[in-house]
C-alpha cells in the first residue's frame, strides 16, 4: 500500500486559480509589443481593438485548453493528448518544435531585458543591435552556467519577482494617468502606419504581437484536477484571471497612448521606460528599466530550470536517447538536457538578431502547434471521453473560431516573413527522422 499512487487532492480556490492564470499570461511582452502593435495598427481605434480582441481570443483559448485538461488529465501535456488523438510521430514533431520555440521565446525575453538595461550601462556609441545581441547572449550564458553548476533560484524568489513586476505595472499605469498633465512631451519620432493598407490587414498584423503578449493561457489544461468544484469554479477563475490581464494591459496601453501617443509609439521600442521618463523623469526611467531587466532574467532562468524536464519526459517515453535522463548525482543537474536547451536559445538569438524577428519566428510555429492541440477537443468530444467536470461554453463555435484565428495569425507571418515561416516548417519536419532515430536508439 505504501507504494500506491495517491490521488491528487484539489486544493486551489477560485481566487488561487485566477491568480495562477494571471501569472501564466502576464510576462514582459507588454513592455515591448505595444510599439509593434501601434506600428501595425496605424490608428488609436485599431490599436485598442487589437488588444481587446487578442484578449478575448486568449480567453476562449484558455477555456478550450481547460476542457482538454479536464477530459485528458494526464502528465505530459501536449505530447500525450496529441499522441492519443492523432499519432505519436505528430505528437513528437509538435513537441520537438514547441520545445525549441521555448528556447527562442526565452531568447526574445532576454532581448527585451537587455534592451532596457543597455541605455543605462552602455555609452551611446556602443548601443545598437550588435550590443543587444552580445548582452542577450551573455545573459543567457551566465544563467546557463549558474544552472549547470547547480545554483538555482527558488520558487519563492520567482514569486517575489513576479509580484514586484505586477505591482510595478499597475503603479506605472495608474501614476502615469494621474500625472498625465505634468508629463513631458514624447521625444520619439513621428511614425505612422501605411495609410493605404486595409483596416483588416492592419488589424491582423497588430494581433500577431498581441498573441505573443497574451501567451501562456494554454497551460490552464493542467489546472482541472487541482481546483475544488472545478465544473463551477474553473470557468469563473479563468474568466476572472483573463479579464484581469486584459484590464492591466489596457491600463498600460491607455497610459502609453495618453502620454506618448499612438503616432509616436512605434519609435519608442522601450515604451515602459519612455512612459516612466515622461512621467517621473530620468530616475523613473532607470528604476523601471532595471526592474524589467531583472524580471526578464527571472523569466529566462525559470525557463532554463524547467525545460530540461521536457527532454527527460520525452526520453522516458522512448523518443529521445537515454542520455537525456542522465542526472549529475552531485548537482542534480540534467547536464545534457541543459546544454541542448542552451543551444535552442543561443542559435535563434544569434541568427535572428532582433526581437521582432524572434517574435514572428515563435508565433508562426507556436500558433500552429496550439491549433493542432486545440483541435483535439473535437476528437475527445467525438470519442465521448469523460470530463472531470469542466465543459466550456459555446462549443463547437468558440473553439472553431479560436482555431481559425490561430491559423490566420500564422498565415500572416507566412506572407510577411516567408523565410522565418520556412525555417519553422523545416524545424517541424526534422522531428520525423528524429522520432524514428530516438525510437531506435532508446530500444
Amino acid at each position: 500500500m505504501a507504494h500506491e499512487k495517491s490521488a491528487i487532492v484539489a486544493r486551489l480556490s477560485t481566487f488561487d486559480t485566477a491568480m495562477v492564470v494571471f501569472s501564466l499570461v502576464v510576462g514582459i511582452g507588454i513592455f515591448r509589443a505595444p510599439a509593434i502593435v501601434a506600428a501595425a495598427a496605424g490608428s488609436t481605434e485599431l490599436f485598442f481593438a487589437a488588444w481587446v480582441l487578442g484578449g478575448l481570443i486568449a480567453l476562449v483559448g484558455a477555456l478550450t485548453f481547460a476542457e482538454i485538461g479536464a477530459r485528458y488529465a494526464r502528465a505530459g501535456g501536449y505530447y500525450r493528448v496529441v499522441a492519443e488523438c492523432y499519432h505519436p510521430a505528430l505528437a513528437f514533431m509538435l513537441n520537438w518544435c514547441q520545445t525549441l520555440m521555448q528556447g527562442a521565446g526565452a531568447a526574445g525575453v532576454a532581448y527585451i531585458g537587455v534592451d532596457y538595461l543597455g541605455p543605462l550601462v552602455l555609452p551611446p556609441g556602443w548601443q545598437g543591435p550588435h550590443a543587444s545581441l552580445i548582452m542577450a547572449c551573455a545573459l543567457m550564458l551566465v544563467l546557463l552556467v549558474l544552472n549547470y553548476i547547480g545554483i538555482r533560484s527558488g520558487a519563492r524568489t520567482q514569486n517575489i519577482l513576479s509580484m514586484l513586476k505586477i505591482a510595478m505595472m499597475i503603479g506605472l499605469g495608474v501614476f502615469a494617468l494621474l500625472l498625465a498633465s505634468r508629463a513631458a512631451p514624447a521625444a520619439a519620432p513621428l511614425i505612422g502606419a501605411a495609410p493605404l493598407r486595409p483596416w483588416s490587414t492592419r488589424l491582423l498584423a497588430a494581433l500577431v504581437p498581441c498573441f505573443y503578449a497574451y501567451g501562456g493561457y494554454q497551460l490552464t489544461m493542467n489546472l482541472s484536477a487541482d481546483i475544488k468544484d472545478s465544473s463551477r469554479r474553473l470557468p469563473i477563475a479563468i474568466v476572472s484571471g483573463m479579464l484581469a490581464v486584459v484590464a492591466l494591459y489596457l491600463l498600460l496601453n491607455l497610459a502609453y497612448q495618453q502620454i506618448i501617443g499612438i503616432d509616436h509609439l512605434p519609435g519608442e521600442k522601450l515604451v515602459a521606460a519612455a512612459l516612466a521618463r515622461a512621467t517621473f523623469g530620468h530616475w523613473g526611467d532607470a528604476v523601471v528599466s532595471v526592474a524589467i531587466f531583472f524580471s526578464a532574467a527571472g523569466f529566462v532562468n525559470a525557463t532554463i530550470l524547467q525545460m530540461p524536464r521536457t527532454f527527460y519526459a520525452m526520453s522516458e517515453d522512448g523518443v529521445l536517447p537515454k542520455i537525456f535522463r542522465w542526472v549529475n548525482p552531485k548537482t542534480q543537474v540534467q547536464e545534457v538536457g541543459l546544454i541542448a536547451f542552451g543551444v535552442t536559445m543561443l542559435v535563434p538569438a544569434f541568427f535572428l538578431d532582433s526581437f521582432d524577428k524572434l517574435l514572428n519566428y515563435v508565433i508562426f510555429t507556436d500558433n500552429l502547434t496550439l491549433a493542432v492541440v486545440a483541435s483535439t477537443l473535437f476528437v475527445l468530444r467525438r470519442r465521448k471521453v469523460a470530463s472531470t467536470g469542466f465543459v466550456m461554453p459555446g462549443y463547437p463555435w468558440l473553439p472553431a473560431i479560436y482555431f481559425v484565428c490561430l491559423v490566420a495569425a500564422s498565415m500572416r507571418v507566412l506572407v510577411t516573413e516567408p523565410k522565418l515561416a520556412l525555417a519553422g516548417t523545416v524545424l517541424f519536419l526534422t522531428g520525423a527522422p528524429l522520432f524514428l532515430l530516438g525510437r531506435g536508439v532508446s530500444r
